[in-house]
């Protein structure tokens, strides 16, 4: 029997990437596993997440792998839309246990992303992505989880919500990403009377096929990470590790915490 066996899991951005390791690892669990995305092949956008798809969406690989998945299409940015994904949820499967809320990205370059100098329309368009989503996300599945007295949600940011990148650049994205994480903070103080654990999680610079077709490979180079205490970027399955200690009984007294997965950085390396 798997440690999350009779739970329904709700992952968001889960087409590709993190996100679909997420998905994978808590279906491998035994949960039954919701697959949100606006575009469930969005994969095909990059040569290396398309190669390493074993089946036509994220959905279709958890099926394949014996599990249950069913697939939902929409912007997370889109309040009434995310919480019809969540009743469509409850009434396919009975409830919704788990949420990680991990919809987002960034957008514009470095450059043209400074603390003064970044574009209102790229500003609301982030925020619309990163935090509007998370809160519309968490918002959605609290009064199911409350009404079972049970409950995980795992956020994410990011280490560029941690540490400011070097010249101000992708100060938007940095800027959401640690509204999320304070925003989890007070999540878990309103939820933790019903038994509802709230953490966030902030990955570093993680290798997937989309992150190594733009930066290059670059694993275990000190010259590439030498502001990474183990010198090498991270993986999907690094942080699906964590995704899985914080929605298990490992963590029944872990909430309101912020965890970075990024190898000890010491400094942010831009919004991946």
């Amino acid at each position: 029997m798997g440690k999350l066996d009779g739970k329904v899991a709700i992952v968001t951005g889960a087409a590709r990437g993190i996100g679909r390791a997420y998905a994978r690892r808590l279906a491998s669990l035994g949960a039954k596993v919701a697959v949100c995305d606006i575009n469930l092949r969005s994969y095909a956008e990059y040569e290396g997440e398309a190669a390493a798809m074993t089946g036509d969406s994220t959905v279709d690989e958890i099926r394949a792998a014996g599990g249950d998945s069913i697939g939902f299409e929409f912007d997370i940015g889109e309040r009434d839309a995310v919480f019809a994904m969540v009743d469509d949820v409850v009434k396919a499967w009975g409830s919704a246990d788990i949420l990680i809320a991990n919809a987002g990205g960034g957008r514009g370059s470095i450059a043209e992303t400074t603390a003064t100098t970044v574009r209102p329309e790229l500003i609301e368009l982030v925020t619309r992505m990163n935090l509007f989503g998370t809160m519309h996300s968490c918002a959605a599945v609290a009064p199911h989880m409350q009404e079972r007295r049970w409950g995980r949600i795992v956020t994410v940011a990011s280490i560029g919500g941690i540490h400011a990148n070097v010249g101000g650049g992708y100060a938007h994205y940095g800027a959401n990403k640690a509204a999320i994480a304070h925003y989890t903070r007070f999540l878990a103080q309103e939820l933790g009377p019903w038994n509802i654990n709230c953490n966030c999680i902030a990955p570093g610079v993680i290798e997937t096929a989309r992150i190594v077709q733009l930066m290059g490979r670059h694993r275990g180079n000190n010259e590439v990470a030498p502001a990474i205490a183990l010198r090498r970027h991270g993986t999907p399955e690094d942080c699906a590790k964590v995704i899985e200690f914080l929605c298990t009984d490992l963590s029944d007294y872990v909430t309101g915490t912020l965890i970075p997965v990024d190898g000890g950085s010491s400094i942010a390396s831009g919004g991946v």
